[in-house]
């Protein structure tokens, strides 16, 4: 594996406590809350802090190991960090920005022109960062961490100082530059978007703590636990307990349903997401019926928030989306029964 991290640090009322591999050329997604710990373990790979134990491996070579009492600086690391802020020097102009990164004093000119030239930098040369727009001071800070050659990207919120209407821009050209980056990318995010779109793997950070790296395709299909679920969108889930004949008591639902899979020893909640709920007739298997407590409507569709036999609070109600045409006809109908089908039941633990 490329990258190897197994760290553990104690701040009394937090601790950090994570553990996962990347390999070359992929971005591994670091997904979670605000406050888990996502920028935290970046400045421990980048040696800006220091874990009370755990080893840490890039290619074979330690840049930590608590036991054999190695802790490598930052400058000898080969690591670029994006810091959110982008951290350039304010009254450098582009060129002395990224000239700073270049190790090879040398080639230093031609190494910047080349940067320039390659992140679409061509005539901002000599402009400092406040002349520039989000998306230009994103690809100087870059360029400036390209010129140190590093082994690995870590990569902190890159879009969170955006506007939202430069981030789709920004994220194309970031995407295309880590495509052909040769080694392991660290991609910090809240935004399950971003990690859909930029991402190979993720690993999902709950107050410190990292649960196994899972495919980006697997979070949004079938999250194994209720801080992956909630992360990856779902907006529908309950507490739950495992019933007979392999069925699952919905506490906060009021229902007992039959998934398609079998219950996990540990189930905690369940969940099933807004658009897979489907309006159905009257009674039967994994039905229930519905109070409509708010409809909300979108652009091209239209959000209906519902009561469940559970209850009218929290995670009681339901929420279901649906096309507009699909639910005028609903309108006025009470109860509205919704089904929920086995095979889109998320069987959760914590």
């Amino acid at each position: 594996m490329a990258l190897q991290v197994d760290i553990h640090k104690d701040f009394g009322k937090f601790r950090l406590d994570v553990s996962f591999e990347s390999e070359n050329n992929q971005v591994t997604g670091l997904l979670g809350a605000s406050g888990c710990g996502k920028s935290l373990t970046l400045k421990c790979v980048a040696g800006i802090e220091k874990p009370d134990r755990g080893r840490i491996v890039l290619d074979g070579r330690v840049l930590f190991d608590s036991q054999q009492h190695i802790n490598l600086p930052p400058q000898k690391r080969r690591v670029g960090y994006l810091f959110q802020n982008y951290a350039l020097f304010p009254n450098m102009t582009v060129a002395q920005n990224i000239a700073v990164g270049v190790r090879d004093k040398a080639r230093r000119k031609e190494t910047v022109a080349r940067l320039i030239s390659s992140l679409w930098l061509e005539g901002q040369e000599g402009k400092r960062p406040g002349q520039l727009s989000g998306g230009q001071q994103q690809r100087v800070a870059l360029a400036r961490i390209l010129a140190s050659q590093p082994e690995v990207l870590l990569l902190d919120e890159p879009f969170s100082a955006l506007d939202s209407y430069l981030k789709w821009q920004v994220e194309l050209e970031l995407s295309d530059l880590l495509a052909s980056f040769p080694g392991p990318v660290l991609f910090v995010t809240h935004n399950r978007d971003e990690v859909q779109r930029m991402c190979r793997e993720v690993c999902v950070l709950d107050n410190g703590r990292s649960q196994p790296v899972l495919p980006v395709k697997e979070l949004f299909e079938a999250p194994r636990t209720l801080s992956a679920c909630l992360l990856s969108g779902c907006k529908n889930v309950s507490r739950a307990r495992a019933a007979a004949d392999g069925k699952v008591e919905a506490l906060d639902w009021g229902v007992t349903l039959t998934p398609e899979g079998p219950v996990p020893e540990g189930l905690t909640h369940i969940g099933v997401r807004a658009h897979y709920i489907r309006p159905v007739e009257g009674p039967g298997p994994n039905r229930l019926p519905c109070q409509v407590e708010r409809v909300v409507e979108n652009v091209f569709s239209t959000v209906v928030m519902l009561s469940t036999p559970g209850g009218d609070q929290g995670f009681s109600r339901l929420r279901i989306e649906l096309e507009k045409e699909r639910w005028a006809p609903l309108a006025g109908k009470s109860p509205l029964w919704l089904e929920l089908a086995p095979r889109d039941i998320l069987l959760l633990t914590s």
